[in-house]
């Protein structure tokens, strides 16, 4: 150590303390030159002298006057930065080459460490030109330990006060040495003593966060935990544990930041706290609720640190966690899900996600419904994060909450699983996975959706938006969404099937109707009158019923048909036109942005543009579709029949779309129809709408008409009506001419008949130039012919011999040819086909000389009977009572086949409204030994009521404003009534059992309470007293009647009336309401007729009113009411089964009305 420094130190420090006031000028200068000096000793070691004492004193007496004159001036106080920044220097190089030994008295020490701490707090500012002096203040301190000293000189404020300036001026950019200096100063106070304050301090800050994340005080308090958990713990877990056991006693207002002071601590310091971890399982348990929500936000935040295996470590603390799925609190079940779904997220393949996985799924059942939506977003969050992996249970099950009974749910599970399944769509483009079924369930499930009519998200105007906008990716291409579309499609049941081809039927509704109107426009230019008014008014009505809001959008567009811009409807013509929607989504683009967001109606513009693409398919999905057939683009052959089912959908609403793939269709049509029937069909369906050669199709249709199946030459020749003009009686001559010369060689005969029929119905004149040769064959070469067949030979599942089919296929040729498309009329007579159809109702056969089997003879008496029911479209008037009333026992035939199948047809031909509502009759007579049976035609017959019902009231009020009673389903009972009398199981004259009349009497009875039961017309009792009213007047009028028939009849016609008057009385003993009259009864002349009454009613004189009054009483003893057990969503979505409509009670009287 140099002798001339020690001089030079002790100089400048006695001549300042000779000075009364050092000049700060003066001051600054001598104490610069110090720090300079001191800061190139180095402290002693015992190496470098023969003492370290020695050294020591030579420092302390070189440094003594410089003390003093700090000591004396107050320097460390002084009011110049410069002067008080060189003092701190000079203090902390004594502290550094004085030590052990402070460089002041205890008494000056105080002020000694305000001023070093005074620097520590200008650290933030790391632009000042000081900061460098300051840093190396910091890292002299850390050096020499000299804070320490605090603790002895009792200035605990002090220490305090210097952890709460470190915290507050620790940047992020701050040089690591520079944080280590903070951190070691810190730690040295700590591993000498540790005091409540600084614990509190420490835990304020390690709970601080950032707009950016955490804070470098954060950053800095978890270093400080880390280093001294050993030395903090006691102190830790004492203030953890009085929070815990008793918040309020703890006086800290970081008690209410104890959650997070765990969780912090857990992340930086674990082992901390083993003894505190346990004990929240006492707070999962808590009555409070918000405790228990803590908690479960606590854990859950717990678990997100995988590597400290929380659940195997705490395994009752995690069993405890688990069990707050099931929380009595919908609030903690809530929170339990959204901690599950976090840590399922942070680590799916952990042991516990499988178990939160498996809590999660249990609450998608929930009976609250925020429950349940947290899990259905819990379960597609988590899908969406790891869809390869995903359960298909676990799809399945959050699918189905789109059948939740809130509304708020179902429309929450639509908006997540649609995000599901465009994730999917893309992952498949990318080849990251493959298309499965699982996961195309989901659209199939959103297409349900449009049967829910108690909310109007899922009505059709806006499953159309869903289905065109939401379900696919908007950069998916074409291609791809056509395999997605290919493949759901495989999975459609019909109602499915129902839901797609409304939406687009809708869509097809309002595109022709924008159209209709756009030409209206252009005509009420030129003539302006108040019908065209009314028609525009009209197009209007039937345009809203496409938007969600019928009436806003009216009002919308009376407005914009008040516009003179033709620019808009110019484009809207365009957007209608054009079949691809790129470049329809380029016209749109470029239509709105010319009409601009500020104009008046945009938003009406904006959705009414989306309504006028082909948004959902355009004809680049038809040309793909053909691309991937012909191709062989599928991945299996099943597909490939569902792309034809899916593009004869399309094809149905939008023939246009198939303009530009003629030639794919017809090269798809040679190679494909002996595979796929309805590829004919597409054509058929497209014919009108595309620019074709006939001559390129016919040859094709021509071999399917001679040498195809039955369904085929059927197609066939439709699609030949569809190509070209059948008003030529010429068109189909030549291929008439070929059918008929296949018919005599015996070739193909049964397809042949096919396209015979159809001929027959598309061209009447060519048929009837044929029609002796073509009749005369069937009757004699078919008819009549000898069958050499063993009866007991089937040759498949149709249930009859080969001759049976070929009589069937002849008779509905023949029917054929009398019911002609677009309103031809036939110039025959139809009594000889009348006549066949008579024998083989009453015989099951044409002639007496053929030997049919039992099973034969039925299947051709229900071909006949089916034939009547086709026939009574047009010749309803000539068929006889004998043939009506043949025609509806087929309901009682013995064969359960055709039962069914007759009643199957009846039910759907009255549904579309094509025949008589006499035929329902046949619901009634329904004979069955089987249960299911009974059930089918029951459930039929209650349909029939309810629909009848609701049109006739639709189409007329009442009688007295000129509506006719023959409307409403309560008048069958006219012919019903007629039946039963001339039904040979009435009971004989001198029968006189209450129960034997009660069975025989159960069809007319059953319909009575069924048409008078409020539940089958979903309560509208208005309807139920109509009904009524009707009944009693068709009553009272039979009873006036006599049978036109057989006279003999009449009195069982007036038993059955009375049985009717009885019946209503008897079941609706509410009363008839209604004052009004129905007018005249009209009756079927061909069954009643009105003449002066005489005494027919004198052999039946024990028909007493009592007794009638007893069979009703002993049919309502062994009948109880239908019970649906179709619930109102379920019968939405599902196509039930039937056996839940009729009661066990109900079901033993109509095994006895089967007997």
């Amino acid at each position: 150590m140099d002798e001339s420094t020690l001089q030079l130190i002790s100089g400048i420090g006695t001549k300042l303390g000779q000075l009364s006031r050092p000049n700060k000028d003066v001051l600054v200068k001598s104490l610069r030159q110090v720090a300079s000096v001191l800061s190139q000793i180095e402290q002693p070691s015992a190496g470098e002298v023969a003492t370290k004492a020695q050294v020591v004193g030579q420092l302390d007496a070189a440094t003594k006057p410089l003390r003093k004159s700090i000591v004396k001036h107050g320097l460390y106080n002084h009011t110049n930065k410069d002067a008080r920044l060189l003092v701190a220097i000079c203090v902390c190089e004594f502290f550094r080459i004085l030590a052990p030994q402070p460089p002041f008295a205890d008494e000056y020490l105080r002020d000694v460490f305000k001023l070093i701490l005074s620097m520590f707090m200008e650290l933030a500012d790391t632009t000042s030109a000081f900061f460098s002096r300051r840093v190396k203040i910091l890292e002299t301190v850390a050096q020499c330990k000299c804070c320490v000293i605090m603790l002895d000189i009792d200035c605990n404020d002090l220490i305090l006060e210097m952890f709460t300036i470190f915290f507050s001026v620790v940047r992020h950019h701050h040089q690591q040495s520079l944080i280590n200096d903070i951190l070691s100063i810190m730690t040295h106070i700590l591993n000498e003593e540790v005091s409540h304050q600084l614990v509190e301090v420490i835990l304020r800050n390690l709970i601080q966060e950032s707009k950016d994340g955490a804070s470098a005080a954060f950053k800095l308090a978890a270093s400080v935990v880390q280093t001294c958990a050993e030395k903090l713990q006691p102190f830790v877990c004492g203030f953890l544990t009085s929070c815990s056991l008793d918040r309020d006693s703890v006086g800290s207002e970081l008690k209410e930041f104890y959650h997070e002071i765990v969780l912090k601590i857990f992340q930086c310091a674990p082992e901390m706290l083993n003894a505190i971890i346990p004990t929240l399982t006492q707070e999962l348990m808590a009555d409070q609720v918000d405790v228990r929500i803590k908690a479960v936000n606590l854990i859950g935040k717990l678990l997100l640190q995988p590597e400290y295996h929380i659940a195997q470590r705490y395994r009752a603390l995690y069993v405890e966690f688990l069990k707050r799925f099931s929380d009595k609190s919908s609030e903690v079940r809530v929170t339990a899900l959204q901690c599950a779904k976090s840590c399922c997220l942070a680590n799916p393949s952990g042991i516990e996600s499988l178990e939160l996985l498996t809590a999660i799924e249990d609450r998608l059942l929930d009976f609250d419904d925020k429950v349940r939506m947290q899990a259905v977003i819990a379960t597609c969050d988590l899908a969406v994060s790891n869809l390869k992996y995903t359960s298909p249970k676990l799809i399945s099950e959050v699918i189905e909450r789109l059948r939740d009974k809130k509304i708020s749910v179902r429309k929450k599970a639509l908006q997540k699983v649609m995000e599901i399944y465009r994730d999917y769509c893309n992952k498949c483009a990318e080849g990251r996975i493959e298309m499965c079924d699982e996961f195309e369930q989901i659209p199939c499930k959103v297409l349900m959706l449009y049967y829910d009519k108690d909310c109007k998200e899922f009505r059709s105007q806006h499953m159309e938006l869903v289905i065109a906008e939401d379900l696919f990716p908007v950069l998916l291409p074409v291609e791809e969404r056509t395999k997605h579309w290919i493949h759901l499609f495989s999975l459609f049941s019909s109602l499915h099937v129902k839901a797609l081809s409304a939406i687009l039927s809708q869509k097809r509704r309002f595109q022709s109707e924008m159209r209709n109107y756009l030409v209206l426009r252009r005509k009420e230019k030129e003539n302006s009158s108040e019908d065209m008014q009314k028609k525009l008014k009209s197009s209007f009505v039937k345009m809203s019923a496409s938007f969600p809001d019928p009436s806003k959008a009216e009002e919308c567009f009376d407005k914009l048909s008040q516009m003179k811009d033709n620019k808009i409807f110019t484009s809207l013509g365009q957007l209608l036109d054009e079949v691809t929607l790129n470049n329809a989504l380029t016209i749109r683009d470029e239509f709105l942005e010319v009409m601009g967001n500020k104009h008046p109606h945009f938003e009406f513009l904006q959705l009414l543009s989306s309504r006028c693409l082909f948004n959902i398919f355009d004809s680049e999905h038809v040309c793909c579709i053909l691309n991937l057939i012909a191709n062989s683009g599928l991945e299996n052959n099943n597909l490939e029949a569902f792309s034809i089912e899916l593009l004869l959908v399309i094809i149905s609403n939008f023939p246009s779309l198939m303009r530009g793939s003629e030639l794919q269709l017809c090269l798809l049509l040679e190679e494909k129809y002996q595979i796929h029937d309805k590829i004919i069909l597409v054509l058929v369906r497209a014919g009108p709408h595309i620019s074709v050669k006939f001559s390129d199709f016919y040859p094709v249709l021509k071999k399917i008409c001679l040498e195809g199946t039955r369904t085929q030459s059927k197609y066939a020749v439709s699609a030949i009506s569809s190509l070209v003009d059948v008003s030529k009686p010429d068109v189909f001559s030549e291929l008439c001419e070929e059918l008929v010369d296949s018919l005599n060689s015996g070739r193909n005969i049964a397809t042949v008949l096919q396209s015979l029929g159809c001929i027959a119905q598309y061209s009447v004149s060519t048929f009837e130039g044929l029609e002796r040769e073509i009749t005369q064959y069937v009757y004699k070469k078919i008819f009549q012919a000898k069958s050499l067949e063993d009866p007991s030979v089937i040759e498949d599942s149709f249930g009859c011999t080969t001759s049976c089919k070929l009589k069937i296929y002849g008779l509905k040729m023949l029917v054929k040819s009398f019911l002609p498309h677009r309103g031809y009329q036939v110039n025959r007579q139809i009594n000889s086909l009348l006549g066949i159809l008579l024998k083989m109702l009453e015989k099951g056969d044409f002639s007496d000389d053929t030997i049919s089997s039992a099973s034969d003879k039925a299947y051709i008496k229900l071909a006949a009977a089916k034939s009547v029911l086709q026939l009574s479209r047009r010749w309803d008037l000539h068929i006889s009572p004998h043939i009506f009333r043949l025609t509806v026992l087929m309901a009682k035939d013995s064969f359960s086949s055709v039962r069914r199948s007759f009643l199957d047809k009846t039910h759907k031909l009255l549904k579309e409204r094509i025949i008589p509502l006499r035929y329902a009759c046949a619901f009634t007579l329904a004979n069955s030994d089987c249960l299911r049976d009974l059930q089918h035609s029951f459930k039929y017959m209650v349909e029939f009521i309810k629909e009848y019902s609701r049109e006739a009231r639709i189409h007329q009020t009442s009688m007295v404003h000129g509506g006719s009673i023959v409307d409403y389903p309560a008048y069958i009972v006219v012919f019903l009534i007629h039946l039963l009398a001339h039904d040979e199981g009435f009971p004989s004259e001198d029968c006189q059992d209450e129960a034997i009349y009660a069975q025989f009497c159960s069809p007319l009875l059953s319909f009575l309470h069924a048409s008078i039961n409020s539940n089958v017309v979903d309560g509208d009792m208005d309807l139920v007293n109509d009904t009524t009213f009707y009944l009693n007047y068709i009553f009272r009028a039979i009873k006036r009647a006599k049978d036109a028939v057989d006279a003999q009849r009449t009195p069982r016609l007036h038993f059955l009336a009375d049985i009717g008057i009885s019946g209503v009385n008897s079941l609706h003993q509410k009363g008839i309401s209604s004052l009004r009259t129905p007018g005249t009864i009209l009756l079927p002349s061909s069954l009643y007729k009105i003449t002066p009454m005489q005494s027919e009613e004198a052999d039946f004189k024990f028909l007493t009113q009592s007794f009638v009054e007893r069979v009703v009483h002993i049919f309502k003893s062994q009948f109880s009411p239908p019970v649906s057990s179709v619930r109102k969503r379920d019968r939405k979505f599902h196509e039930e089964d039937t056996s839940n409509m009729v009661s066990r009670k109900q079901s033993r009287f109509l095994n006895l009305w089967g007997t």
